[in-house]
């Protein structure tokens, strides 16, 4: 364990246990907080830097234990903004999900393209989230965290289709809810402590709970009918991937196949603003892939490739979605995976 007036180390609990990753902040000269914390967490997320929050100083403090795939976090920070783009994710290859808790303090967290859906937490309660999806977090007072990082398989392996659960919010009002904050503080104050055997068991008890809570609150889980709800809705979204480029890809298109109403799939996709705006959106998050996969080619090619009628028509959707236009999100691309390369 280390001493909270360490800024930094990295041990082993014990000899069996988890890795221990501490940082603080308070022994860091006051104009180099912000810029310490930023570089220290900027492996998986862009933190934004104002010359008033450097001034200022920045306190916060983080623990995090690491074993077998599965990380807990815990955090208290000043007021923070920190964001997940869609070019970052094309340079790292974090896909956990983060099931994110708020103990103390207020944070509003957008995910989506357009329309973003914002998510408001200023009680304790429970946020999902997609590593694989950008998102951006806004941690508005002083805020205290816990966070309970699982493998992108282990989700999966009780929600195929987790990916839509990117930004959903549960309060503590369910059981297994309640259970699982009681699971996650008494792991936040027992880690430290623990064998790796004890640890892994505790975070797998953790995991397990909360994902039962997010199935049950969808309605993913518990009966034959969320079961084939949960069949229909992959075979929904598996059918857009496929169909991805071709222009002709529609609403009409999707009930023909799947001989489901249009109503059953606006419900069905509801979360993401309804079909139609989760097929743009899909459009919009491969064209930014393709921008950076493929740097070479005219952008105008690849907006009809996804079915964009005029480059006018992409670069305004394209625009709305990632606050630019393409050409400069594709320079930013680049400019990130030179950095990472060390070139």
């Amino acid at each position: 364990m280390t001493s909270s007036n360490t800024s930094h180390v990295e041990v082993e609990a014990n000899a069996s246990g988890p890795i221990h990753h501490h940082f603080g902040t308070c022994d860091i000269a006051r104009t180099q907080q912000l810029v310490a914390w930023r570089d220290r967490t900027s492996s998986y997320l862009d933190i934004a830097v104002s010359h008033a929050q450097v001034a200022d100083g920045f306190r916060a403090t983080l623990d995090r234990y690491r074993i077998d795939g599965m990380t807990f976090l815990h955090a208290c920070t000043d007021p923070i903004t920190q964001a997940r783009t869609v070019a970052r994710i094309s340079t790292d290859s974090m896909r956990d999900y983060v099931f994110h808790v708020l103990v103390e303090g207020g944070i509003e967290t957008a995910t989506g393209l357009y329309p973003r859906r914002k998510a408001r937490q200023s009680r304790p309660g429970i946020l999902v989230l997609d590593m694989n999806q950008p998102m951006r977090m806004e941690r508005e007072c002083r805020s205290q965290v816990m966070a309970l990082f699982l493998p992108r398989a282990v989700v999966e392996s009780v929600l195929p289709d987790a990916e839509s659960l990117h930004g959903r919010v549960i309060d503590y009002g369910s059981p297994l809810a309640c259970m699982f904050l009681g699971e996650l503080e008494a792991l936040a104050g027992s880690i430290g402590t623990m064998s790796g055997a004890e640890a892994r068991g505790a975070m797998a008890a953790c995991g397990h709970l909360i994902v039962g809570a997010f199935a049950r609150q969808c309605g993913l889980s518990g009966n034959a009918r969320a079961a084939v709800r949960a069949t229909v809705f992959g075979s929904v979204r598996r059918y857009v991937e496929q169909h991805l480029h071709e222009p002709e890809l529609s609403m009409e298109n999707i009930i023909g196949a799947s001989r489901l109403s249009r109503a059953t799939l606006y419900r069905m996709f509801e979360h993401e603003g309804g079909l139609v705006t989760y097929i743009r959106n899909r459009r919009l998050r491969e064209a930014a892939h393709e921008l950076i996969r493929f740097p070479q080619a005219p952008v105008v090619e690849i907006a009809y490739g996804l079915g964009f009628r005029s480059a006018v028509d992409f670069n305004h959707a394209f625009r709305r979605a990632y606050d630019m236009p393409p050409r400069d999100f594709r320079a930013l691309a680049g400019s990130r995976e030179s950095q990472a390369s060390g070139q």
